[in-house]
């Protein structure tokens, strides 16, 4: 867990920055941000409906935080609003908004389920 919120915040940090890089790097950035918001749609978001559908939508914990974060890191979903609403959200928001959507999960964990924030 605390990998994986490392790697969320490297990536947003250096796509956010990717305007003051050169080119290769910037490049490479793009594409890190790319396949790992693919990477994390694919585990988080496939995972958390499929826990969804294999244990049910109660507690509101069983998937759905898992699932809206997958979405909310999949770059097609910022092609989707670019293409028919004309909103740009670039990567570094989108990769801040699954970890925060991944952070109220744990934290209703928390309250929720009186599990401890970290699994052990």
């Amino acid at each position: 867990m605390r990998l994986l919120i490392l790697g969320f915040l490297i990536i947003a940090c250096s796509s956010a920055f990717a305007h003051r890089m050169n080119m290769y790097v910037r490049t490479a950035t793009i594409v890190a941000a790319w396949i790992g918001g693919w990477a994390w749609f694919f585990v988080a978001g496939i995972g958390g409906l499929a826990l969804l559908v294999h244990q049910g939508p109660l507690p509101i914990t069983n998937g759905w935080f898992a699932m809206f974060s997958g979405i909310a890191a999949c770059p097609l979903l910022a092609w989707l609003l670019k293409r028919y609403s004309g909103v740009g959200v670039s990567a570094h928001v989108q990769f801040l908004a699954a970890l925060l959507i991944l952070i109220a999960g744990r934290i209703s964990v928390v309250f929720v389920l009186h599990r401890p924030f970290l699994p052990q």
